[in-house]
C-alpha cells in the first residue's frame, strides 16, 4: 500500500522567474531546491562544462542518431529516464521540464518493491536510496481507545505478505531527490567526453500544446517559447496534461478508473508514544484513518474515506483551505485521535487530497509521444507498486531505445510488449473487495478487526516465501545501457 501524495501543492513556492538549469553551461549552479522535508540542509551544487581538452576522445554512440528528447515531469520517473538514457548514449540532448518553480521535494512514504529494487540495483544506485529509507517496523490496529488489535510486519522484498510496510520505506523526496542528484554526478562524470550532448532542467515551465509530424513533434511551452523534439516522454503524473494533448479529451477521461475512495494527505508533529510501526484505525461510515511516524520527528496523516463522495469530489476545484474543511466535516467525530489529526489542518502546509483511482491505457504511445509512469499506468496508492512501476517503465524505455538504434517506432513498439506484463503486474488490485476494507456500521466495523485479528495470527505460520522463479514478471537485461551491474 504505497499511501502517497505525490502533488503536494501548497509545499510549491511558485515564482513569476523562469528557472533554467542547464548543465553544459561554463558556470551553472543548481539552485531554487524546495527546503528538504527532514530539514537536512540541501547542499547547492555547482556543474559546469570548460572546453573539452584536445587530447581527449568524445564518447560517440554506437547506437543510431542521439535523440532530441523531451521529457515533461521531475518526479521518479522522469529523472530515472533521463539517467538510464544518459548511460546509453552520452551524446543525447535530454531536456527535463518541470512546473513548479523547483523540484519537488515534498510528499510523503513511498514503498519500494520487487522489479524496482532490481533495476535500482543494476543502476548502481540501490545503496544510495538504502541510506535514507525510514524505519516503519510494521502496523497495528487500534480500535476507539487506541488499544492495540492486531500487529503485522515487514514485507520483504519479492514476497507477498500481508501488511502495509515493505522492506524498503522511502520518503519521495529522499527518491526524488537522489534520482535527481544521480543525473547531475553523472552529467559531471560526462564532461569534456561527449559530442553535444546535454541535459538540462528548466523549471516553472510546462508544455501547452504539441503538433506532430513524421520528422519530430513541435512543442509550445507555457512561456511562448516553441521548439522541435525528436521524442515528448510524458512523466507528468496521473492528471497528465501531456497525455491529454497528445491523446485527447475523450481517450484522456476515459483512461482514469475511479476505485470509489477520497484521500487527503498532510503531516503533523509526532506526539508521545508515536514510534516505528505504522496505525490504522477504522471508524463508521467508511473512513480510514493511517498515521505513519517511522521514527521520524512528524507523523504523516493519510484520511480514506468511501462516503460523502459526491461532496469531497466537488471540493478538489476549490481552494486548499475548502479541501481541508471538506475532510474535516467528513471526519468530525470519527473517534480515536481524529480531533488532534484534524487540528494539524490548520497548520499544515503540505495537504493535498485527491480521487484515488488507476491510469489504464490501452496504448502507451502515439505516433512520436509515449507515456511514462503514472500518466500511462498509476496503479494506485493501495497497491504499493506506484514506484516499481515507473522504474519498469523508464528502464524498459530506455534500454529498446538503445537496442534499436534509437528507431523510434520500432522502440516504442518493443516498450509496449515488453513492459506491459511488469506494469499489469504493478495494477493487479483486486477492486470488487476494496469496500471491505471500509465497513459503514460499528457490527461492520467489529466483524473487520476480528478478520483482522485472525490474519495477524495465521498469516505467519501459513506463509510460504516466494522461490526466485516464481517472483513475477522478470526484470530484462540491456547490455545496451552500459550499467555497472
Amino acid at each position: 500500500m504505497e499511501c502517497i501524495a505525490r502533488r503536494p501543492l501548497s509545499l510549491l513556492i511558485h515564482t513569476s522567474r523562469r528557472t533554467r538549469h542547464t548543465l553544459l553551461s561554463k558556470s551553472v549552479i543548481v539552485k531554487n531546491l524546495a527546503p528538504h522535508h527532514r530539514n537536512r540542509p540541501f547542499s547547492t551544487q555547482k556543474t559546469g562544462y570548460s572546453d573539452r581538452p584536445s587530447n581527449i576522445t568524445p564518447l560517440r554512440s554506437s547506437l543510431g542518431m542521439p535523440l532530441n528528447v523531451l521529457i515533461v515531469g521531475a518526479g521518479v520517473a522522469g529523472p530515472a529516464l533521463a539517467f538510464f538514457m544518459q548511460k546509453a548514449d552520452p551524446n543525447h540532448k535530454i531536456t527535463v521540464v518541470e512546473r513548479s518553480s523547483s523540484l519537488r521535494v515534498a510528499g510523503q512514504q513511498l514503498d519500494l518493491k520487487n522489479q524496482g529494487v532490481d533495476i535500482l540495483r543494476k543502476a548502481g544506485l540501490l545503496e544510495t536510496l538504502k541510506s535514507h529509507c525510514v524505519n516503519e517496523t510494521g502496523l497495528e490496529v487500534l480500535d476507539s481507545d487506541g488499544k492495540q488489535l492486531a500487529v503485522f510486519g515487514i514485507n520483504p522484498t519479492g514476497q507477498t505478505r500481508l501488511t502495509l510496510t515493505a522492506e524498503y520505506e522511502i520518503m519521495r523526496g529522499d527518491i526524488v531527490k537522489d534520482l535527481y542528484e544521480a543525473t547531475l554526478k553523472q552529467n559531471e562524470e560526462l564532461k569534456g567526453k561527449r559530442d553535444g550532448g546535454h541535459l538540462t532542467y528548466e523549471f516553472n515551465k510546462t508544455i501547452t500544446d504539441l503538433v506532430q509530424s513524421d520528422d519530430g513533434v513541435e512543442v509550445t511551452f507555457s512561456d511562448g517559447q516553441k521548439k522541435k523534439f525528436d521524442l515528448i516522454v510524458a512523466a507528468d503524473g496521473q492528471g497528465s496534461r501531456t497525455r491529454r494533448l497528445a491523446f485527447g479529451k475523450e481517450v484522456n477521461d476515459a483512461a482514469f478508473r475511479p476505485l470509489g475512495v477520497h484521500a487527503a494527505y498532510y503531516s503533523i508533529p509526532r506526539s508521545e508514544g508515536e514510534g516505528g510501526l505504522a496505525r490504522a484505525y477504522s471508524a463508521p461510515g467508511r473512513r480510514l484513518v493511517v498515521t505513519r511516524t517511522s521514527h521520524r520527528p512528524v507523523a504523516q496523516v493519510l484520511l480514506f474515506s468511501m462516503g460523502d463522495g459526491e461532496k469531497l469530489r466537488k471540493s478538489y476545484k476549490e481552494p486548499i483551505e475548502k479541501q481541508k474543511e471538506a475532510f474535516a466535516d467528513s471526519y468530525r467525530g470519527a473517534g480515536w485521535e481524529i480531533d488532534r489529526l484534524l487540528d494539524g489542518l490548520d497548520t499544515c502546509d503540505d495537504f493535498y487530497s485527491h480521487e484515488v483511482g488507476q491510469i489504464r491505457m490501452d496504448q502507451l504511445s502515439k505516433g512520436r509521444v509515449v507515456l511514462l509512469g503514472d500518466a500511462g499506468y498509476c496503479p494506485s496508492p493501495f497497491t504499493g507498486m506506484g514506484t516499481t512501476a515507473c522504474l519498469i517503465g523508464a528502464y524498459v524505455l530506455a534500454g529498446e531505445l538503445a537496442r534499436h538504434g534509437n528507431n523510434i517506432p520500432q522502440a516504442l513498439q518493443a516498450y509496449e510488449e515488453v513492459a506491459r506484463p511488469g506494469i499489469s503486474e504493478c495494477q493487479q488490485l483486486p477492486t470488487e473487495s476494496l469496500g471491505t476494507f471500509f465497513p459503514s456500521s460499528r457490527i461492520g466495523i467489529w466483524i473487520l478487526r476480528k478478520f483482522l485479528w485472525v490474519v495477524s495470527k495465521v498469516e505467519p505460520i501459513t506463509y510460504k516465501p516466494r522461490s526466485e522463479e516464481n517472483r513475477g514478471w522478470k526484470v530484462p537485461e540491456y547490455p545496451e545501457l552500459n550499467l555497472k551491474s
